[in-house]
């Protein structure tokens, strides 16, 4: 056995099927542990690099398991017809890859040997030294950017956006193919003129021409009871069909191919 195939990483869930996350039918590697800390996240048993006991429905369950690059790749595998038929393939999420860079790195390699098309969907919250290593062997770049505002994207998600905007600058100069995908949710950048400011930033990035806009949902609200802490969006409305189509309307008058869900 080639020797990175035992690399070995920490996962909590792998979706096959999925329409969502990059071209085609996919099969999506979720990866534990993130940096940031967004209030809306609808995995936040992905947050923290530890295994966990999270409670749904009165069953307790273990959230996160070691595994091989082979393991993982084997399961990917078995799709390999369907990838071929829908230009599908592998999507690595979270959680956010970049914090397992060997095991990461090896999967995207393992999938490229084999064929097989890749994706990673990420914050780009990392050292650009980090992202590079994972670029040769990546086809998508999936890449979420929350807000322009520094200071406003700390309050949301814990961390600041200066090293993010940069960096989606780099992957975007490397020729790797990105997509910019922004998650709107109400009292943080649900508005025209926030929404205006990402597509601005979106449509001045080399090759960018689809920005994706992922309107918020409470799909997840109730994996935070189960980890014993609180959800502080509890009392937010989703976006309504009405102001999702308008902010459409701003991300195409940027020349950018935009779409609702991603």
């Amino acid at each position: 056995m080639k020797e990175y195939l035992t690399v070995k990483g920490r996962i909590f869930d792998m979706q096959r099927f999925s329409v969502h996350d990059g071209p085609g039918i996919r099969t999506i590697v979720f990866l534990k542990g993130c940096p940031l800390r967004c209030r809306w996240c609808c995995n936040p048993e992905s947050q923290k690099y530890d295994i966990q006991e999270m409670t749904l429905g009165g069953k307790t369950k273990t959230v996160g398991r070691d595994v091989t690059v082979a393991e993982v790749i084997d399961e990917v595998e078995k799709d390999r017809v369907y990838y071929k038929r829908s230009g599908g393939g592998m999507t690595l999420s979270g959680g956010e890859s970049l914090m397992q860079p060997e095991f990461a790195t090896a999967l995207l390699k393992a999938a490229k040997e084999r064929s097989i098309n890749t994706a990673m969907e990420s914050t780009g919250f990392a050292d650009f030294s980090v992202i590079e290593r994972y670029l040769q062997d990546l086809d998508l770049y999936l890449m979420d950017i929350k807000h322009i505002d520094s200071e406003k994207h700390k309050a949301f998600t814990g961390q600041p956006n200066e090293r993010i905007l940069e960096n989606a600058k780099k992957i975007a100069e490397s020729g790797t193919r990105l997509i910019v995908r922004t998650p709107v949710i109400p009292t943080f950048n649900a508005t025209k003129e926030e929404i205006s400011a990402i597509a601005e930033f979106a449509s001045g990035l080399k090759g960018v021409t689809e920005m994706h806009l992922l309107p918020y949902h409470r799909i997840g609200m109730d994996k935070y009871a189960g980890l014993k802490r609180d959800y502080t969006l509890k009392d937010l409305e989703p976006p309504s069909k009405e102001l999702m189509n308008e902010l459409l309307a701003v991300v195409n008058s940027y020349g950018l191919k935009g779409q609702i869900g991603g």
